[in-house]
């Protein structure tokens, strides 16, 4: 019996003594694979692949203002649906810029030059608040006294209506509102006065004070 003892004795102990000769030979071998790999990482690539990653991140989130319902925000959501804010834009109707602006509401404006504005952003800004001011003036009766009220289930508003006479004209406009909707219009495309109130209903237009004249001053080239 004790013969047997000693045997399983000295057979665990060569098994231990097994077991931590592997590991030490793992771990070493790992650690010279470890030291290889790293001796071996080119820092350069990866910085600039780091880089590439995180532009292609960015650009995935790219920056984006957040306009809100300003006035800024309300020109550039309209020049948007206009030409996606392309100023030198040309329809098939041919209407202008970022605005699409036609020829007879730019000789209105005092424009005479349709393509020194199609080839200057600075003008197109300017006409825009021109006539934003002049359709006010037009619709100043008409802003006071359905602001806030429904028609055709959308609710009007100062700004809706400015969009809506950007689209078909002041003339347009007060005969949609004072027929509680009934007088519609539509351009080439299919837009709609009641379209137009909904989509920019809302926005800040206060800085657009009404003027019953108003031409542009601008040098032609």
């Amino acid at each position: 019996m004790k013969k047997n003892i000693g045997k399983l004795l000295s057979l665990t102990f060569t098994i231990s003594i097994l077991l931590l000769v592997v590991f030490v030979t793992t771990k070493n071998d790992a650690t010279l694979v470890d030291e290889i790999e790293f001796n071996n990482v080119d820092f350069e690539n990866i910085q600039y692949a780091n880089i590439a990653s995180n532009v292609k991140a960015f650009n995935r989130t790219a920056f984006t203002p957040k306009l809100g319902k300003t006035f800024t925000g309300f020109k550039e959501a309209l020049g948007f649906k206009e030409s996606q804010n392309d100023y030198f834009r040309v329809n098939q109707f041919g209407y202008l810029g970022k605005y699409q602006f036609g020829k007879s509401t730019l000789k209105v404006l005092g424009i005479h030059h349709p393509q020194y504005f199609l080839s200057n952003p600075e003008l197109q800004e300017k006409a825009f608040i021109a006539n934003a001011q002049r359709n006010k003036w037009v619709l100043r009766k008409d802003i006071k006294r359905f602001n806030n009220k429904y028609i055709k289930g959308v609710k009007v508003t100062e700004s809706g209506i400015l969009a809506a006479a950007h689209l078909a004209g002041p003339g347009s406009v007060k005969k949609f509102l004072r027929s509680y909707g009934e007088q519609g219009f539509a351009d080439a495309n299919g837009a709609t006065i009641k379209y137009y109130m909904k989509k920019f209903s809302g926005y800040d237009t206060s800085l657009i004070k009404p003027l019953k004249k108003v031409k542009v001053k601008y040098e032609s080239a």
